[in-house]
């Protein structure tokens, strides 16, 4: 009988488990030996068949902790590298856009607001002459006219005056609006011309029509036309003047958790020198570099195309806007042969506005060196004056009943003419309103050629980073097979 127990003895603890107590104490029954061994055998069939169980188990081993810090670095190396491409190319895309479509559709705005104003002050000025009027004025309206339809067809481009988002439903109502009102002015227009050569009195009131119309309905559609096409430009620039911090933090946390990997490998396998995982810090450490670089300069040229293009572009556009306003009130006036008083309040404030905008530029330390911005803005000054003088002088003939000398000084080109002041004063603005469009796509083809290829090359350094890893610590964790 003993010798039974002492092979079930040995059977019990043939795992290094004594099941049976020591021969000083009582000696369990049969059963309750049976009892244990099913219970040592259910906890090792249990630990063999559950994969939670043996993962929970390998995890807390030195080679399953190396395994998830390589899965973990690896999954961040993908995702910033994704992140990083899709954010900057989405930057590099928006400033295309910027140079390929909102500008261009904001100048064609312009150039809408500024053709229709000078073809209504052309047709003003050709019923004021008299009579059949001189081929240079017929022809400024017709050109004006021309280029104001294939502006208005540019500014419009991706507009449905039937089918426009929330975003575009301003513009498209203006679009409509134009679309409705240009074909019944000119039909106005022609009706003036024809009354005027036969010399009906009846025409100086379509043409009145046809410029009130034109003042008050199709110029302020076009201008918030203008103004709404600016800010496709504006808009876009407060996001692309700020560094993208996202990637920046991106990549500064993969290369503290390639750092802290290498520490955590030198204490546990006595090798400070992982050249996998050095050769992941030096493909981070050039993302990092390469991105602040072209980030910074980037964001400089944004920046740069925003003050010294994009804000002086709109005040300047601004400020010609205010002049064809001022002359077509001039002309206007004369057509109308109404009090100089009637016009003057008008004229004077929309010449002061003029001049507050350009002392303000000329005042900005931005454009100190920038004559290409500076010279214009000091002829049109210049000019301004010489307009106010001659426009105070018309005021005094009319005022005296001098008619003719006042349509004289109106529309003559004599070097004291109101036409010959207006014609500076937009001349300068245009050349400086070119100047600081010229800034603007050369300052955002810059930021964009900047941006062109960091995204792909981050994406691609990542995971250049992430193959080093692996070939960093896989060699490490078979060490423990």
């Amino acid at each position: 009988m003993a010798g039974q127990v002492d092979r079930v003895r040995t059977a019990l603890t043939h795992a290094g488990r004594s099941v049976l107590p020591d021969r000083g104490t009582p000696s369990p029954t049969l059963r309750q030996v049976i009892a244990d061994r099913r219970e040592i055998a259910a906890m090792t069939r249990d630990r063999a068949a559950s994969p939670l169980v043996s993962l929970r188990f390998y995890a807390t081993t030195t080679p399953g902790k190396l395994v998830m810090i390589l899965i973990a670095v690896v999954l961040a190396c993908g995702l910033t590298g994704w992140y990083s491409s899709v954010s900057l190319t989405e930057r590099s895309q928006t400033l295309e856009a910027l140079v390929q479509r909102a500008e261009p559709q904001a100048e064609a705005a312009e150039v809408l607001y500024s053709s229709l104003s000078v073809a209504d002050a052309a047709a003003n000025s050709a019923f004021i002459s008299g009579g059949r009027e001189s081929p240079e004025l017929r022809s400024e309206y017709l050109n004006s006219m021309a280029t104001a339809s294939a502006a208005m067809i540019a500014a419009a481009d991706g507009l449905s005056p039937t089918d426009a988002a929330d975003r575009d439903k301003p513009a498209s109502d203006d679009l409509k609006t134009l679309s409705i009102n240009i074909p019944v002015y000119t039909g106005l227009i022609e009706t003036a011309r024809t009354n005027n050569r036969l010399a009906n009195p009846v025409g100086s009131a379509y043409l009145s029509e046809a410029s009130t119309l034109m003042l008050g309905t199709i110029l302020p559609a076009a201008q918030r036309l203008y103004e709404d096409r600016s800010l496709a430009i504006s808009d876009p620039q407060r996001t692309l003047t700020v560094p993208p911090w996202g990637v920046y933090v991106a990549l500064i946390i993969i290369i503290g958790m390639l750092v802290a990997t290498g520490r955590y490998l030198a204490r546990r396998t006595r090798r400070h020198f992982n050249i996998g995982l050095v050769a992941a810090l030096v493909a981070m450490g050039i993302g990092t570099v390469w991105l602040l670089v072209s980030g910074l300069l980037s964001v400089a040229a944004a920046n740069t195309a925003k003050t010294s293009g994009a804000d002086p572009l709109h005040t300047l556009t601004t400020m010609r806007i205010l002049t064809q306003q001022a002359r077509s009130a001039e002309t206007l006036s004369l057509v109308r042969r109404s009090e100089p008083g009637e016009s003057n309040i008008g004229f004077n404030q929309g010449l002061q506005e003029i001049s507050a905008y350009g002392e303000q530029l000329m005042n900005d330390p931005v454009h100190d060196d920038n004559p290409g911005l500076t010279e214009p803005i000091t002829e049109m000054q210049a000019a301004l004056g010489r307009w106010q003088n001659a426009h105070e002088e018309v005021g005094r003939r009319l005022a005296g009943g001098d008619f003719t000398s006042a349509r004289a000084l109106t529309i003559g080109n004599g070097s004291i003419s109101t036409a010959t002041g207006y014609t500076e004063v937009n001349d300068a603005l245009v050349r400086a309103i070119a100047d600081a469009r010229t800034t603007f796509r050369d300052n955002i083809r810059t930021a964009q050629n900047l941006l062109g290829f960091t995204g792909t090359g981050i994406g691609a350094l990542c995971v250049v980073a992430a193959v080093a890893t692996g070939i960093g610590i896989v060699p490490r964790i078979r060490e423990y097979r």
